[in-house]
Order: structure tokens, then sequence, then C-alpha cells
């Protein structure tokens, strides 16, 4: 089994000004006719565009096993990790349309709405980072996208962490779970 080890392409510290509450860095959009969230700034929403496109030329290769939005404190120790779990079945080639799967992608982002009880309350001066685990990487000769990974130092939880499942989607040619990790009872005790 290939090792599935984690490379970060960004990361940033979440500067808030003292009277702006987390969803206000957010507005309400639609998308694919359902109500989602986008990032007021400018600058935050290319960052976010930014992660994106960088990582799409690898997921449709299917060198990209997940995808991790992890928020840290201030001793830089994961708080919470959204994982994003990507099965990309290449014998598809480029023959599916985006509305073959707008309904699977609908359906999903209407979970993903509803999952923030889910969540934990984030201190002020919290930071996150965007981290994608390959399958392999692709060759630094070969691929400018490969030369925007840098592997990540980011400190991991000795325990087993406690996982919770949001949501999964099969639609061909792509599957897709997202659930939550939060350190364990034991991890939360000792860090």
């Amino acid at each position: 089994m290939p090792n599935s080890k984690p490379k970060s392409l960004f990361s940033g510290k979440m500067e808030r000004k003292d009277n702006q509450s987390p969803q206000g860095a957010f507005e309400r959009r639609r998308y694919m006719n359902v109500v989602v969230k986008r990032a007021r700034h400018p600058q935050l929403r290319e960052y976010i565009h930014s992660a994106v496109s960088g990582l799409l030329p690898s997921i449709q290769k299917g060198l990209v096993e997940r995808v991790a939005v992890t928020f840290f404190n201030t001793d830089n120790i994961p708080m919470e990790r959204f994982i994003f779990k990507l099965m990309v079945n290449q014998s598809f080639g480029s023959k599916v349309e985006e509305s073959d799967l707008e309904f699977s992608l609908r359906s999903f982002l209407i979970k993903l709405s509803v999952s923030q009880s889910l969540t934990t309350v984030l201190p002020r001066d919290c930071r996150w980072e965007i981290m994608a685990y390959f399958r392999s990487l692709p060759q630094v000769s070969t691929s400018k996208d490969a030369e925007m990974w840098i592997p990540t130092d980011t400190k991991q939880w000795q325990q087993p962490p406690l996982i919770t499942p949001i949501k999964s989607m099969n639609s061909e040619p792509l599957g897709f779970q997202l659930y939550l990790e939060h350190p364990s009872p034991a991890e939360q005790v000792s860090g």
C-alpha cells in the first residue's frame, strides 16, 4: 500500500478583528441552488480558490487520497480536523459532465451546512492549515503542481482521534466522504 504522507500547500493564521465574529468572515451565497458560505474578504477567497485549484490536477490523476482542514491552538496542537476523503474512478476519463454530479454534490453541500453543531468553538488566536495526503507524489521534474507542495511538520495526536462521520456520496466517477476528527479524551487530558 502506498505511503500516505501529508504535504502542506498553504497554512495561515486566522486573523480576526476584536469585534468580528468568525461567522462574520463569511457571507451566505447560492451555489448549485444551495445556500453556502463564501469568504467575504477577496484575499481569503483567492487563498481558498488557489488551494483548491492547486489540488485539482493531482485529484484528477488520483494522486490525492484525502484533504484535511486542520485548526490548531496557540501551542500548534490540532484541535479539530475536517477530512475530505476522495475516490476518483480513472476509467471515466473526461466523459463526465458537471450536471451528472450536481444532485449528489448538492446533497453533500446541504449536509455540510448543517454540521456546525458538531464542531468545536475555536479560540480567537487559533490558526488553520490545508493539508493534502497523497497516495504518491507527482515527479517534481515533470510537474509544476508538485513544486507547490511542501512536507508538513504538523504535530499529530498520539492517540487515535474521535471520528464523526458527516456525509458520504458515491456518484461515479467521484466518491467522497467527509468526517470530523477531534482528539480522544485521553489526548485532551494529556495535551
